[in-house]
């Protein structure tokens, strides 16, 4: 591919769905996109024709697509983000389904470098035995903080 490729939101959506699912099976059926992204498969067909026109995949009717080496590198880098994001969240106490949401709106706005430092944080406080408490104490302060919120609405 020449040049950099400008995708929207909802490209690189299907990106990573069709990464995940393409893991498992080294293809991607509409059907599996569907359920994964919860839309419906002429929403699916729709994006692979585009996807397949742009070089990031090749579509074949009735079988689905199989993700071009560019197509899986740009799939493969929004499910990191996604999961870095979702994992630091998760982290400092936001419920998964919350976190999840969160990081799907995230994947696509932050710079790389901000990413990339959040992962930084999160493997500095894993491999850091006599830290790793930081995350602990933090939730002792977020609870205390509630309560002192949920009592000063009395």
């Amino acid at each position: 591919m020449s040049g950099k490729i400008h995708l929207s939101r909802k490209a690189e959506d299907y990106l990573e769905a069709i990464y995940v699912v393409s893991r498992e099976k080294g293809y991607a059926r509409t059907k599996d996109v569907a359920a994964e992204l919860k839309v419906s498969p002429s929403s699916v067909v729709e994006m692979f024709r585009k996807l397949d026109k742009q070089g990031l995949v090749r579509y074949r009717k009735y079988e689905g697509v199989v993700p071009n080496p560019e197509g899986l590198r740009i799939g493969k880098m929004i499910k990191s983000r996604h999961d870095t994001l979702k994992a630091f969240f998760m982290r400092i106490g936001v419920p998964e389904d919350i976190a999840d949401e969160d990081a799907c709106m995230m994947e696509h706005e932050l710079n790389p470098r901000s990413i990339e430092q959040i992962q930084f944080l999160l493997n500095f406080v894993d491999e850091r035995a006599d830290r790793s408490h930081t995350f602990a104490d933090f939730e002792a302060y977020c609870r205390i903080r509630r309560s002192e919120e949920d009592k000063s609405d009395l």
